[in-house]
């Protein structure tokens, strides 16, 4: 008579369950968004993410110290300005006195090259109608002038210290354009974070709020639909071909199948963000005693790496280093 197969032999310890765990996360894959605001004299809460905050440029240096030695892997910056600095084309994005180019040289004199310092290469925060792009006549996002602003703020970007640029508008061509901008004017080693597939998602809503938003409508005539998947392949095929040194799926959560086919077909690594939606349900849920918080937040992560991102964007990552190290 065969032998009983006992695949339980392999969970009956803590031990036993983390010599044969299949899936690792570690402190260096996490990446931790931070928003910067202009004009607040201390934090400033965000109510729907408990535990995040607006940070005032000296609160700003505190934390990122604080999650670089937690370990975290990099730090990927949004910069929220004042409603009275905004304008239609979002000039505050690329001036040298914009908020987050001020943040971004603040980390690269406090931090140098301990850790990676990624910028948020996007128009959304700094436009006073809210949208990721320059408007047309028609109030239609102009994919061409808008490359052109993304370009210059690439730049700007650049020469304040950022390594890694994420551009997140999906406009068409957007990494070419950035690239080619960069080489052109020696910053050859600042590397390209492409936001390759981001979808129009009902759970960027937190998010809108810490950024202090304008948007009235929505983006789906530039994010992509929840419905497609063979797109996005097509979408980070491109972002390939025209240079993009990591390629990303946002969200996370509820595109695991994505973060799969993209890590099965690309050649860089490939990073997914745990966007502010999925950080609130799993706070609230918590909040009221429904799921155990802890485990949830570990299981959210393994469960992303689990599907092939080898770098994750997550509001916890600096708590989760701590519990990791």
């Amino acid at each position: 008579m065969a032998p009983m197969i006992r695949p339980r032999r392999l969970r009956t310890t803590p031990a036993m369950r983390r010599l044969v765990a299949e899936t690792t996360l570690a402190p260096r894959q996490l990446v931790l968004p931070m928003f910067v605001a202009d004009g607040i004299d201390e934090p400033k809460p965000i109510s729907s993410m408990p535990g995040v905050v607006q940070h005032t440029m000296d609160s700003l240096r505190t934390a990122a110290a604080e999650a670089v030695e937690a370990g975290v892997g990099g730090l990927m910056l949004f910069g929220v300005p004042r409603a009275e600095d905004k304008d239609a084309t979002g000039s505050g994005a690329d001036a040298d006195d914009g908020i987050l180019n001020r943040a971004l040289r603040a980390l690269t004199d406090d931090l140098g090259d301990s850790t990676v310092l990624m910028a948020d290469t996007c128009l959304d925060e700094f436009t006073d109608h809210g949208h990721c792009g320059v408007l047309d006549g028609r109030g239609r996002v102009d994919n061409d002038v808008t490359l052109d602003r993304y370009v210059s703020m690439s730049l700007a970007q650049a020469r304040a210290g950022a390594q890694l640029l994420g551009p997140s508008g999906m406009m068409d061509g957007q990494v070419a354009a950035i690239r080619e901008a960069l080489d052109a004017e020696g910053f050859t080693d600042t590397g390209i974070l492409a936001y390759s597939a981001k979808y129009a998602s009902a759970f960027y809503g937190p998010f809108r709020e810490a950024v202090g938003s304008s948007l009235q409508g929505d983006r789906r005539t530039y994010q992509q639909d929840a419905a497609n998947r063979i797109e996005s392949l097509r979408e980070v095929r491109l972002d390939l071909e025209e240079g993009a040194d990591m390629v990303m799926v946002k969200p996370a959560m509820s595109y695991l199948d994505i973060v799969r086919d993209v890590a099965e077909m690309s050649d860089v690594p490939v990073a997914a963000y745990q966007i502010s939606g999925e950080y609130a349900m799993i706070t609230a849920a918590a909040e009221r005693g429904w799921i155990d918080r802890d485990a949830a937040i570990l299981e959210s992560l393994t469960s992303i790496r689990r599907a092939g991102a080898s770098v994750i964007l997550t509001y916890w990552a600096t708590e989760v280093a701590n519990r990791l190290s």
